[in-house]
């Protein structure tokens, strides 16, 4: 018989720190959103290859949304959430907030301040004790009340962590991303040290074990359990991991690990989520049953054969926000700026590209073209097509009812493109692995092709020192809308 095999990432695109609950026979997965909203995409699986899209938990983000922990308890779901200030939130510190659902599915409370400052990635676990428990950043560790919705006490540290040799090549120790789960009358603490960017080597999935939730602690004698060893793997800096039973009911060896890493020579797509394969040693150790999870890997029992990239078109008869779209750092309801209207009507925000706050999608592929035709609805307002990093890194074009503007390395261009004045244009991008070219189109016009390409393999988070990844995105700036209709994206061999 056939094996029927996967290949990393199993979600492509840029979806760091991946948090996996397995509800019955299914799973639910969430991600890091930072500065997009809507923020916390819940996708859900039954075989922890192939994902879909089911919901957005958090509709308005606080802050940056960073790693976050799913949590079930009684029957009732939370999602705990570090928020980092922003120029438009009103954060002055990292904060951890709990949003809670009667399922998965939802409907998700508004968030809710636990009080707890200067700490990230929150990850909950219940106690031999019956207590339950939130460890964070360092890793410190603070009690909940019976509803998980306050906190108890202050945070104090448990964990010291385990140090690597200090010849390693990493970016900074930076202890984090604390994940726990019981089995067989151990409590186990997952945690990444090493730093998420930087070299490629240095992120890393390492393992603590105790037999109370107060300690002591006892790091795996085998750590890491994963980590990139040289920049010739396929996936960079390894880690952020989340250990969960696999879809083997009778089996309780079957377990996976859920991580996020660069995939080499691809730093702009982000970190991707990366599945592969936990075996446990004969002294109760998880360990990672693969030494590199870039080739082709057997998909858990009884799953389907991965899902291919596929292309589509929307013409915006329904606004999928969250689904495929979402706003770039937004003020609050900034989904008013937008209706369904003969396309998407978008009003103009800001004077540029930088503080537009534009519409994104995610994309994993190496190469892909997208279009669509806009029209300019009043004087006054900029709109366009871009490959969109964040607000100091981007590259495209757009118009206003004078001329084109050429964006390059975040900046207007000198180039002035020869295109007649018009409030009506279709324009088209391509990312040919990382060659950048555009064209347009006049109405009733042919496609011509924009006389600047761009080379855009270091718009990354390297370069740029954010966590964020390069996404096609539709913009307008300035006073007045713009219409958008017919977008299409479509993969490259």
């Amino acid at each position: 018989m056939t094996k029927v095999t996967f290949r990393n990432p199993v979600l492509a695109g840029d979806r760091p720190d991946p948090a996996v609950i397995k509800v019955g026979d299914e799973y639910w997965m969430t991600y890091s959103s930072f500065e997009a909203a809507p923020g916390l995409l819940l996708y859900r699986s039954r075989d922890l290859v192939n994902w879909t899209y089911e919901c957005a938990a958090l509709p308005e983000p606080v802050g940056n949304t960073f790693a976050v922990d799913i949590a079930e308890h009684d029957g009732h779901f939370y999602i705990y959430i570090p928020f980092i200030p922003t120029p438009w939130s009103t954060l002055t510190d990292a904060s951890i907030f709990v949003i809670h659902a009667p399922a998965m599915s939802g409907p998700w409370s508004e968030p809710i301040d636990l009080g707890i400052r200067g700490a990230i990635d929150p990850g909950h676990v219940v106690g031999e004790d019956g207590r339950r428990y939130l460890f964070v950043s360092g890793v410190r560790r603070i009690a909940l009340a019976d509803d998980g919705l306050s906190t108890i006490g202050e945070l104090e540290h448990v964990y010291d962590g385990w140090r690597y040799p200090d010849e390693w090549v990493t970016e900074s120790y930076a202890l984090e991303g604390p994940k726990l789960f019981r089995k067989d009358g151990w409590i186990y603490l997952v945690s990444a040290v090493g730093g998420t960017a930087g070299p490629p080597t240095g992120h890393m999935v390492i393992v603590a074990r105790s037999r109370s939730v107060h300690g002591p602690w006892e790091n795996h004698p085998r750590n890491p359990i994963a980590r990139t060893t040289e920049a010739a793997e396929r996936w960079w800096s390894r880690g952020h991991a989340t250990l969960v039973p696999g879809p083997a009911r009778a089996d309780d060896s079957d377990w996976w690990m859920v991580s996020h890493g660069y995939e080499n020579g691809y730093r702009t797509l982000g970190r991707q989520i990366l599945l592969e394969p936990i075996r446990w040693s004969e002294d109760g150790w998880p360990e990672a049953a693969l030494a590199d999870p870039g080739a082709e890997i057997e998909v858990p029992s009884g799953a389907d054969g991965q899902r291919p990239p596929v292309e589509f078109e929307d013409d915006f008869s329904t606004l999928l926000l969250g689904e495929r779209w979402a706003f770039h750092a937004p003020s609050r309801g900034e989904a008013g700026r937008i209706r369904v209207e003969d396309g998407m009507v978008m009003a103009g925000k800001g004077t540029s590209p930088a503080d537009t706050s534009p519409l994104a999608m995610l994309t994993g592929d190496h190469s892909y073209e997208v279009e669509v035709e806009l029209t300019l609805e009043s004087a006054g307002v900029e709109a366009g097509l871009l490959l969109f990093f964040n607000n100091r890194l981007s590259c495209g074009m757009g118009i206003d009812v004078e001329r084109m503007l050429s964006y390059s390395g975040g900046m207007r261009t000198h180039w002035r493109e020869p295109v007649p004045s018009s409030d009506r244009i279709a324009l088209r991008i391509r990312n040919d692995q990382h060659i950048v070219t555009g064209w347009y189109r006049l109405p009733d016009g042919e496609w011509i092709r924009h006389a600047v390409r761009y080379e855009t393999s270091g718009y990354h988070a390297n370069t740029i020192g954010d966590l964020l990844s390069l996404r096609p995105a539709l913009y307008a700036t300035g006073n007045g809308s713009a219409r958008f209709r017919n977008f299409r994206y479509r993969p490259l061999p």
